[in-house]
């Protein structure tokens, strides 16, 4: 029978860690961290998870700021509010929300944030120090996935692993934090040019989809005993829902659960862990200062 990697409970404890941290620094009379975020449009995914930002920092102590721009703000008016984050000694930590409009470089974005405030961990310079195996802001999603399997004392050693999707922000790093030292699992990446994808998924022992495509991996693409992080989360049309959307993970859960050891749900896996490491980034970033 297959267990339920729940990033939800694992969030909601790695939450109280924090808000013990932030009444220690409260006590000793530091200052309390405080989290921006910069939201461009009115993406609905982006509205909602921005909001549970917000709401996450109330519940940890931290100050909180949105920021909100419309969809047709400019890259110059955007990197100035960027680099006045940068220079608000304030703001330990902040994010800008993505997708951004097709008119906004996202890479002109990240690389204009101020590696030292990047909770979001995408900047290259942090990205580089996540290579390297030194201590920095890592990626949000990656940090999430590494954490749980801590915290569920997933064997990672020696194992196949394959991470489906070679974004920046979650195969790319996902798959290099779990060839290190210390997980030291065997890791193929796979993608939309991969021949035979099927067959090498099939031998995973640890699987981390992260393709964005609804129930891309079937129960024929799985062995037995399989792990399975699912990180996709694409808003389908749902008449079971009061919204009329639901989340789809890139797993079919229902079916491919039964061959499971362990399987993350869609909602409530990844989700929940993602945004908890930009509170644990932006708390190391407070320390620092």
């Amino acid at each position: 029978m297959y267990k339920i990697i729940d990033g939800k409970k694992v969030a909601a404890e790695i939450r109280q860690e924090i808000a013990d941290e932030v009444v220690k620094l409260k006590t000793a009379g530091n200052k309390i961290p405080h989290l921006a975020a910069i939201l461009v449009g009115n993406n609905g995914s982006s509205e909602t998870y921005v909001a549970n930002k917000v709401k996450d920092c109330e519940e940890v102590g931290f100050k909180s700021t949105l920021i909100r721009f419309t969809t047709d703000v400019t890259e110059t008016v955007l990197l100035s509010k960027i680099a006045e984050l940068n220079n608000d000694s304030d703001v330990d930590g902040f994010i800008v929300q993505l997708p951004l409009p097709k008119h906004i470089s996202e890479n002109k974005v990240i690389e204009a944030i101020d590696p030292q405030k990047d909770a979001d961990g995408f900047h290259p310079v942090n990205i580089g120090k996540m290579v390297i195996g030194l201590s920095g802001y890592l990626p949000a999603t990656p940090f999430g996935i590494i954490e749980l399997i801590k915290r569920y004392n997933i064997e990672t050693s020696g194992k196949n692993c394959v991470v489906i999707g070679r974004s920046n922000i979650v195969g790319r790093p996902v798959s290099i934090l779990l060839s290190q030292k210390g997980f030291d699992a065997t890791v193929t990446v796979v993608h939309s040019k991969t021949k035979n994808i099927k067959e090498i998924i099939s031998r995973a022992d640890i699987i981390v989809a992260a393709i964005g495509s609804p129930s891309f991996v079937t129960a024929d693409m799985v062995k037995e005993g399989v792990v399975v992080f699912d990180v996709g989360a694409t808003r389908v049309e749902s008449k079971e829902t009061k919204s009329g959307y639901k989340l789809a993970g890139d797993v079919d859960f229902e079916n491919v659960a039964p061959k499971c050891s362990y399987i993350t749900p869609v909602p409530g896996g990844i989700g929940p862990m993602t945004r908890v490491s930009l509170l644990r980034n932006t708390l190391v970033a407070a320390k620092k200062n």
